[in-house]
């Protein structure tokens, strides 16, 4: 049901990606001894926006510090890869975590990346559908070939193969095409609720129930995951600094998404304000961000409003201490998930 979200990127000049990967790690660490489902990898590239270019080398290295907690790609932009070897890498990787991982996949939105890869945004769509297709007959399929508008695959044997074939596959955006694909084949559609309340994720889940009946399924049988922003805390200025550092996050996001990032020739980019953002106080207000007691309340009338069935939650964010990053995880799981399962009547 909860998964540990890290995005893994800084908001200061000089943090080094050895200090990032290492403080990545004590957190899926804590959050495994913690009782967290998933541990989730994102993938960007060219910025301090994230630092992390491949989230199934993340997956796995942390296959090797761990034992039990799953292990997801969050997401892979699949355009961005050559299928064949994206296939063989997926095999590989759910081999050495002995079956933990999990596939979350999407078509990528930030131009700043495609450009730089020689990629085409405007197709993007249409080749992840392609590549999904392919890694699922290249998982299962002792020998398969392609014939698809954008990819071409000669008969190929993908020698690396782990225990689940196909691991599960998660879909990301809020694309009605990926949707419908995720009812089709039975994925799990996942989504972000950025900055806002509960209602923007009401009708998040709406318009993809929406588009499962229109495929001919039950909505009330979807499941699906958000990513949800994330702080126990019992100091309110302590709480005010982590919605700033999602404050800062959400506007890197949004330059990158609209083609306004602003970079200096070190890779940082400028924090420009995003026209009608929400003030600090209104993030507090919004996200899971709080005493145990009051996070506890907002993730089971998250849960009763929205209906999710995995909620991937950031702790670690822009500059906001990792000891207090930390600290925010063992507060989750020690109080928070205790709290939700008992008023939420949940059985072990």
């Amino acid at each position: 049901m909860f998964g540990l979200f890290n995005l893994m990127g800084y908001r200061d000049r000089g943090v080094t990606t050895q200090q990032i990967m290492a403080e990545t790690v004590d957190l899926v660490k804590v959050a495994e001894q913690g009782g967290f489902e998933t541990a989730w990898f994102a993938e960007h590239h060219f910025s301090n926006y994230c630092v992390c270019p491949s989230p199934l080398l993340m997956a796995a290295h942390c296959a090797g510090i761990t034992e039990r907690i799953k292990l997801a790609t969050g997401i892979i932009v699949l355009p961005l890869y050559t299928p064949a070897r994206l296939i063989a890498e997926i095999g590989m990787v759910d081999a050495l975590s002995n079956g933990r991982l999990v596939l979350g996949v999407g078509s990528g939105y930030q131009p700043f990346e495609f450009e730089r890869f020689g990629a085409d945004l405007s197709v993007a769509r249409e080749q992840a559908l392609e590549i999904i297709d392919m890694i699922e007959r290249g998982l299962t399929e002792l020998v398969f070939e392609y014939d698809g508008v954008h990819f071409k695959q000669p008969p190929t044997h993908i020698s690396a193969r782990g225990p689940q074939g196909v691991p599960p596959i998660w879909v990301a955006g809020d694309a009605e095409e990926m949707q419908a694909l995720a009812a089709q084949k039975g994925y799990t559609p996942i989504f972000t609720g950025r900055l806002a309340d509960v209602a923007f994720l009401e009708a998040q889940a709406r318009r993809c129930k929406e588009t499962f009946a229109a495929q001919g399924h039950d909505p009330a049988s979807m499941a699906f995951g958000a990513l949800r922003f994330t702080c126990v805390t019992d100091s309110k200025e302590e709480g005010r600094k982590f919605a700033e550092n999602a404050l800062f996050q959400n506007r890197l996001a949004a330059n990158l998404r609209r083609r306004q990032e602003v970079m200096d020739d070190t890779g940082m980019m400028a924090e420009l304000p995003i026209e009608g953002e929400p003030g600090i106080e209104e993030i507090v207000e919004n996200l899971l961000i709080g005493d145990a007691e009051t996070v506890a309340e907002k993730v089971t009338t998250l849960i009763r409003r929205v209906g999710m069935s995995h909620i991937a939650m950031f702790f670690q964010v822009g500059n906001f201490p990792h000891d207090r990053a930390l600290h925010s995880v063992e507060q989750f799981a020690d109080k928070v998930i205790p709290a939700v399962k008992k008023e939420l009547g949940w059985t072990d």
